[in-house]
């Protein structure tokens, strides 16, 4: 219910008319008239001085403007978009002047409670909230990043002294990057439990777990032991929850842009979003077509990424001789294709692969020393 209060005020607080103002103006050249008159007969000095503060009052007329009373105010869009919302809620007219301090807050204070309970103001919370939240995950993930960073960066091992001082430093150099993954694994555990929704957490989780996985085979390979006795175990759990994440991710990412699209297309939500530019100066909000271009972007990542996971996946199953490495190496593929990777790229990468590694130093060695089986089928062949 709408209440109107009718209080009575002295004429020092009611604001000056626009008739009173032009009223004021225009009695000061009478004034002005009427002293160089009385002052006729003086010398020409005076009368000199008489023109000089007739035309510095002239000039000073314009100053006048400037009084605090009677300038211009430039009025803020927040300003104007919270007139418009205290009118609606209160029910009067924001140009009607109140001045009247007290009955003014107070109907400010209930205007501004009766808009804080509405539905389209739980909204804007709730996406200032999220905006909130996606900060504090942001850390997390930004902190988890500069662990994986200094992993990737480590001083190359001096492989110079006797094997066992070489062991020393390969073994300490492995357990500075574990433990640098670790904590990098750690960071984006955290910053997933602030935002569960955040799928570039899980990216990085997923990318951590691969990068565990090539350090535990590297460690091996290093080491030179011998592959027919390592347990592979941990790594391949290691790529296939890797794996997990990542289509996880692509999931949630996924999700997250058809309901961008859908909010596109729906005019309300649009509204919002134009009245919500205008009110920040700094908007960092994207237009739909840049939106679309970071959204093939990210998605030609995550088929790269994912393609290289599997290609590497495929290299240690077939160098310890497990079924499923050409099935990994065909996806693996697809995926670069997916990614917008040239045949050429993809050539090259298939060549690199220790399958046709092998294969070649298999052909190599058959042609050095040849087996008996191959010489007997070149003496059929030349007695046929």
């Amino acid at each position: 219910m709408l209440k109107l209060h009718i209080v009575e005020v002295s004429e020092e607080q009611e604001p000056p008319l626009l008739d009173e103002v032009e009223e004021v103006e225009e009695e000061k050249p009478v004034e002005i008239e009427a002293i160089q008159e009385d002052n006729g007969g003086s010398n020409s000095n005076s009368e000199n001085d008489q023109k000089t503060e007739k035309e510095d009052d002239t000039n000073e007329k314009p100053a006048s403007s400037e009084d605090p009373e009677l300038k211009e105010v430039e009025m803020d869009d927040w300003l104007f978009e919270f007139a418009q919302l205290f009118r609606t809620h209160v029910g009067i007219d924001p140009d009607a002047h109140i001045d009247l301090h007290e009955l003014g807050m107070e109907m400010c204070s209930e205007a501004l409670e009766e808009t804080v309970t509405s539905e389209e103001a739980q909204v804007l919370f709730d996406k200032a909230a999220s905006k909130f939240q996606e900060v504090a995950a942001l850390a997390f993930f930004n902190w988890g990043n500069v662990h994986m960073c200094a992993a990737r960066k480590r001083i190359p091992i001096d492989d110079s002294g006797d094997k066992e001082m070489v062991a020393t430093r390969l073994q300490a150099a492995y357990d500075w990057v574990k433990e640098k993954y670790t904590l990098a694994k750690e960071k984006y555990e955290e910053a997933l439990s602030i935002k569960p929704d955040f799928y570039e957490g899980l990216l990085a989780l997923g990318q951590q777990q691969f990068e565990m996985a090539k350090l535990y085979w590297s460690f091996v390979v290093a080491k030179k032991d011998d592959l027919s006795k390592w347990d592979p175990t941990e790594t391949i759990n290691l790529f296939d929850s890797a794996e997990e994440k990542m289509k996880s991710a692509t999931e949630m990412w996924e999700k997250l842009e058809e309901q961008r699209a859908k909010e596109a297309k729906d005019p309300n939500v649009s509204k919002k979003e134009e009245l919500l530019k205008k009110k920040s100066k700094t908007s960092t909000e994207v237009s739909g077509e840049e939106a679309a271009e970071q959204a093939a972007v990210m998605r030609s990542q995550i088929h790269l990424f994912w393609g290289n996971m599997l290609f590497e996946r495929s290299q240690v199953e077939c160098k310890l001789g497990l079924t499923g490495w050409k099935k990994n190496l065909d996806t693996a593929v697809e995926r670069f294709k997916l990614a917008g990777a040239s045949e050429v790229d993809i050539s090259t990468v298939l060549k690199n692969h220790c399958s046709n590694a092998e294969t070649v130093e298999n052909m190599e060695k058959k042609v050095e020393d040849p087996s008996p089986a191959a010489i007997s089928k070149g003496d059929d062949g030349d007695q046929s």
